[in-house]
């Protein structure tokens, strides 16, 4: 696990090649959608060295994908490699999705009609007093502005008639688990740099094209916030200059990779790995850890 552009899909299938028995399980949001490859840094046929990959490409660009799905799917995955006699080892920056399987997190059902009378209110700031209300404990753990997490916690404290935080422990949580747990963790600087390089391969790979071609095939609601896509999505349908886009795309993926430090650092069960300019070169310690 770890920020994004830290290197943990190359180093996911060296690991994965040195120890011969391992399928790899891909714990991303938006790698599940086909034809959005450029713009996740889906690992490429080449790129996988031939390790079999799960859980990429897995969806419609234009249906939704929630956490539920993921975690049936990965499961699902799991179990079909362990019972051909591999390992599964798990890779990605999702980190709700990765609780959701390790842990097991209890995941509450939708409830579209509830959900869409509270969309309606744009006052993230009045939903947040209404949550407060009805589920103190789960408002406490989450900030006022945060829209997609009180909308969602209301969503389920109201179409459930229990509340919100009553569906389990929740992502603070951390019970002994039988998985082995690796982070790879980089300097700011040095993320900020393969975040910035990656981009402009991005670009030079067919970013723009790529979007464009999702846009005419319909993208669901999802889709369309994804980091680098809404972007560029501005960019072909609203005017947003290309380079105000991509500038937005850079310093959104360094908040994202912010983010993403501060969600897996709580996690007292991953043993962290640091990584700089060349992320292969953890590869030998953390073979030697794995095979103690």
């Amino acid at each position: 696990m770890g920020p994004t552009a830290s290197g943990k899909s190359a180093v996911a299938v060296e690991v994965a090649v040195a120890l011969g028995d391992v399928e790899i399980v891909t714990v991303d949001s938006m790698q599940v959608y086909r034809g959005m490859d450029i713009g996740t840094a889906t690992p490429t046929p080449a790129e996988r060295g031939g390790v079999p990959h799960h859980l990429l490409d897995v969806a419609d660009p234009a249906e939704g994908y929630d956490v539920a799905r993921y975690a049936q799917a990965a499961r699902e995955a799991i179990d079909g490699i362990e019972g051909r006699g591999h390992r599964a080892l798990l890779v990605g920056g999702t980190g709700l999705y990765f609780q959701a399987v390790v842990d097991g997190l209890v995941l509450p059902g939708r409830w579209p009609e509830v959900r869409k009378a509270l969309e309606a209110d744009p006052d993230t700031c009045r939903l947040y007093r209404r949550l407060r209300v009805l589920d103190p404990a789960a408002a406490a753990k989450m900030e006022p502005t945060n829209r997609r997490r009180v909308v969602r916690a209301l969503e389920v404290t109201v179409g459930s008639g229990q509340p919100f935080s009553a569906f389990g422990p929740g992502v603070g949580w951390y019970p002994t688990s039988p998985w082995r747990i690796a982070g790879l963790w980089l300097a700011r600087a040095e993320g900020s740099a393969r975040i910035a390089r990656r981009l402009a391969e991005m670009v030079d790979g067919g970013l723009v094209a790529e979007v464009e071609a999702l846009r005419s095939g319909g993208l669901s609601r999802t889709a369309r916030q994804a980091l680098g896509y809404r972007e560029v999505l501005d960019h072909l349908e609203s005017g947003t200059p290309l380079a105000e886009a991509l500038a937005l795309v850079e310093s959104r993926t360094r908040a994202l990779a912010r983010r993403q430090r501060m969600w897996w650092r709580r996690d007292p069960r991953i043993t962290w790995y640091g990584t700089g300019a060349k992320p292969l070169a953890v590869v030998p310690s953390l073979l030697g850890d794995w095979r103690k």
